[in-house]
């Protein structure tokens, strides 16, 4: 074994973990386990723990190095679990001088048919259920020129779709020299390189969404038709106690106006369940909402409290109330999902093969592919069947 690395958590990390292991790789060293960890719920880290304690029960030799969100927050802690050699602080975990090398190594993405690029990190806001700003630290842009370079670079090595990520990615640009937008930055990209087939975008904030990104959405083919919503409620009184700053009438609007853009596009949202003091008539407040809106694909976490922010100190709701809500959001939003698959058989899609035939859409539909399929390419196919998520097609 040389350098291996357990994942935990967002696309951030996954992006992370690819550079960390090159900077590894590149500095020489071996017999080492870097276990990146994430803070988002207590599930999270408990994963990543277990992670840790696992590679010590069954790689005694191995040099574990503990380091992302979770380990920022409580490194002491972190420190102590058995065999961890080194926790590295979050804000230096990608610097070639952290493994030992002196110069920046080239992560290998290859085999993989769809590329993250961050563009953004941190957030300036204080969502009171949040504990992420705190190790991930405030928001921090990369320059245009370089997500541009980064995405040519992905490019020539064949991938065919790229996903901008962030922790806050409506926030990219604030703190960059004349305030560039994400919308501006996603107008670069496009033109910039245009052998690039397919361009996404990852989690939206609802009120943050510029006029360049809205405009492309109505005119740009290459700018998929998804967009996935970070809603979390959809009770204005909740939205308030969260220090959202959407309320539901905005969330709604928002969710109008890309589908007036772009008739057919998907629309996906995060929520939580179960919030504290969220009583029945607030969630089914909620549950409302992802029908009026028509959801059809739902991240749905029950609430996880978070030592050292607001939410944790407030009158919580029962962890079995919290999981029935959480399930009930999600038959809800699979009942759309049915819905909005089913309008898809009989046309055609263009897929991207990711693994086994199977890929996703310009939608991000999973699909399965009959026949036989090479992984980074996109075919051309018309939808056979669809399921409760997902759609069943034929290469045309």
């Amino acid at each position: 074994m040389s350098v291996s690395v357990l994942t935990f958590g967002c696309r951030l990390n996954a992006y992370e973990s690819a550079v960390m292991h090159a900077q590894a790789e590149a500095a020489g060293l071996s017999e080492t386990v870097i276990v990146n960890t994430c803070a988002v719920t207590l599930e999270a880290e408990r994963q990543a723990r277990q992670a840790v304690r696992r590679v010590a029960r069954e790689q005694p030799g191995a040099r574990i190095i503990v380091t992302g969100c979770g380990a920022a927050l409580d490194p002491e802690a972190w420190s102590r679990l058995p065999g961890v050699a080194r926790v590295l602080d979050n804000r230096v975990k990608l610097a070639p001088e952290s493994w030992g090398g002196r110069a920046p190594a080239a992560p290998d993405f290859s085999g993989r048919a769809r590329a993250f690029v961050p563009v953004q990190q941190g957030c300036d806001h204080r969502c009171t259920f949040c504990i992420i700003p705190y190790g991930r630290g405030p928001s921090v842009s990369r320059p245009a020129g370089n997500v541009v370079s980064e995405i040519r670079a992905m490019v020539e090595a064949g991938r065919k779709e790229v996903v901008l990520t962030g922790v806050d990615l409506t926030a990219y640009g604030a703190d960059l020299p004349g305030r560039p937008t994400l919308g501006g930055l996603a107008r670069r990209v496009l033109a910039l390189v245009p052998e690039l087939k397919r361009l996404r975008v990852s989690s939206l904030d609802p009120a943050e969404i510029d006029d360049d990104l809205w405009r492309l959405i109505g005119e740009e083919e290459r700018l998929m038709p998804h967009l996935h919503f970070s809603l979390q409620a959809g009770s204005d009184l909740i939205l308030k106690r969260m220090k959202r700053r959407h309320s539901r009438a905005q969330a709604l609007d928002a969710i109008k106006r890309a589908r007036g853009l772009r008739p057919g596009i998907a629309i996906g949202a995060d929520l939580i369940a179960g919030f504290p003091t969220e009583t029945d008539a607030l969630f089914e407040e909620t549950l409302a909402f992802v029908g009026e809106a028509e959801i059809p694909f739902l991240h749905v976490f029950p609430f996880s409290p978070r030592p050292g922010t607001p939410a944790a100190r407030m009158p919580a709701v029962p962890f079995p109330l919290r999981r029935e809500r959480a399930a009930r959001l999600r038959q809800a939003a699979k009942t759309q999902a049915g819905r909005y698959c089913a309008g898809f058989v009989g046309r055609a899609v263009s897929v991207l093969i990711e693994a086994g035939g199977r890929g996703h859409t310009a939608e991000y539909i999973p699909a399965t592919l009959l026949g036989e399929s090479r992984p980074g390419t996109l075919v051309t196919a018309r939808v056979e069947s669809s399921e409760d998520s997902g759609l069943v097609a034929k290469a045309m």
